[in-house]
């Protein structure tokens, strides 16, 4: 199908008009400062919109140009944006980018080939610029655009980069500076990355919808043959995702339950709107130690019993796992731990996984059993990018590759590879050399089911879309019977 993309962007213009614009574009309307754009899109990244107005606000008034932000310490930059994601990484950038202007004296440059040269600054960050600042031709490709155009077949590309470059030879020049904003609020509000509101979209009877699951009308019950949503997601810290909108966002991927690991958080340092999401239930199971591992539930369906632990100290005193029975089926969320620097937990790590398999083989003998969580282990070359020179790394190591090996022929089955045998399908990702960007991952979170369960899955997938951790949540789906 081919789109008339002068009517699908107008269609999209006409969604979106009463929709906040995106925050780069109310600062160039507001201030027409290229200096002002170039920073407030720094921060952007990876963050509300809300959270980056705040931020810019605040250093804005410290530092409303160059020289004054000549004059503010790392520290006090790190201070003033926070809690903009990333924020020290961004509060260093910002300290050299005075200096970095220099070469061009002392202003921002306006092409992409000079902003890329610039701290902080990639080919979206340029791209923005460019378009926003100095109203110039430019192509700004963040997830949205590359996602909305992937989904009307307008462009066949697997990374943004590819996108812009494919857009730079089929988009009429005439769309290139809007087409970010329209996007950007139209992903926002509509056509979202997990369940989009396809029912309420006015590009509903034209839209190839290519790859897209769009989510149930609200007020619907759930048809007894409709499966359920299970969510498994490594959230590198709730208290930190919390501030990047953790609620709106499993509102938005709308899981009848969604797991987490990594919590780092006491229930006694959580919100109560944190631990009080609108139609769930959550359960917690936290480390003795402060700000380290830990699991929860949330859970719209009531179990009939939660089981905290594996019955063993040296391993409960970790907060790493957590059960919920069912009338047929048990699920269990653990956060498996990590072999550490120079291998040094190794040993602790597979002592921790043979107990593990030895508690779900018991469970197994009453109900079905599913596993999620964070795996910490690539079991095959397929699920990491570079696996030649991870072989002796933690999480790719020959001993926990075996044990994976062996936990597959003990009867489970890892649902992911059910539907997909492709390459290049991860679920974490360094924050170092933009590698997420550049899809330079390892595929570590999983959903499993012994052989009871796995004729009840319907689908598995990864949701990279979704922002907010290192991690990327994975998603089950299953018609328990």
């Amino acid at each position: 199908m081919n789109i008339d993309i002068d009517s699908f962007l107008e269609t999209v213009a006409s969604e979106v008009k009463d929709k906040d614009v995106p925050v780069v574009d109310l600062i160039a309307v507001q201030t027409r400062d290229p200096f002002k754009v170039l920073v407030a899109t720094i921060l952007s990244a990876r963050t509300k919109d809300e959270t980056t107005a705040r931020a810019s606000k605040k250093l804005f008034k410290r530092a409303p140009d160059r020289k004054a932000l000549r004059l503010l310490t790392e520290d006090q930059i790190a201070k003033l944006i926070y809690p903009v994601g990333f924020y020290k990484n961004k509060a260093a950038y910002l300290t050299k980018l005075p200096a970095a202007l220099e070469q061009f004296g002392e202003e921002v440059p306006d092409t992409i080939e000079e902003l890329i040269t610039l701290p902080g600054v990639g080919r979206k960050t340029a791209n923005l610029v460019v378009s926003v600042a100095f109203g110039k031709p430019a192509i700004c490709v963040d997830t949205h655009v590359h996602r909305i155009l992937n989904i009307w077949n307008y462009v066949e590309t697997d990374t943004p980069l590819k996108t812009e470059m494919a857009l730079r030879e089929k988009l009429p020049e005439r769309h290139w500076i809007a087409i970010n904003s329209l996007l950007v609020a139209f992903g926002q509000s509509i056509c979202r990355p997990v369940s989009p509101h396809c029912d309420i979209c006015n590009l509903a009877d034209k839209c190839p919808r290519n790859g897209v699951k769009p989510r149930k009308i609200p007020g619907s019950k759930r048809n007894i043959d409709q499966p359920l949503r299970f969510i498994s997601w490594n959230v590198n810290g709730i208290r930190a995702l919390e501030k990047k909108g953790f609620r709106d966002i499993v509102v938005d991927l709308d899981p009848d339950i969604i797991g987490i690991q990594e919590t780092k958080a006491q229930p006694d340092q959580l919100s109560e709107e944190l631990k009080n999401i609108p139609g769930y239930t959550s359960y917690w199971h936290s480390a003795k130690k402060k700000g380290y591992s830990g699991v929860a539930f949330y859970t719209r369906l009531k179990p009939v019993a939660i089981h905290t632990g594996l019955g063993n100290e040296e391993f409960d005193s970790e907060g790493r796992v957590l059960t919920l029975e069912f009338k047929t089926y048990y699920l269990i969320n653990i956060y498996f731990p990590n072999s550490g620097d120079k291998l040094k937990r190794l040993d602790f790590k597979l002592r921790f996984n043979d107990t593990l398999l030895a508690f779900a083989l018991k469970l197994g003998e009453k109900k079905d059993v599913i596993l999620c969580g964070d795996f910490n282990v690539a079991h095959k070359e397929i699920d990491l990018k570079n696996p030649k020179n991870n072989i002796k790394h933690a999480g790719f190591t020959p001993e926990e590759r075996h044990w994976m090996d062996s936990f597959i022929e003990a009867g489970f089955t890892d649902t992911f590879r059910i539907y997909n045998q492709e390459p290049e399908q991860y679920s974490w990702w360094s924050y170092r050399f933009n590698a997420r960007a550049k899809n330079i991952g390892w595929r570590i979170d999983y959903f499993c089911v012994d052989e009871s369960a796995r004729k009840k899955v319907a689908d598995a997938a990864i949701l990279q879309e979704v922002t907010g951790s290192d991690h990327c949540p994975v998603q089950l789906e299953y018609l328990p019977r």
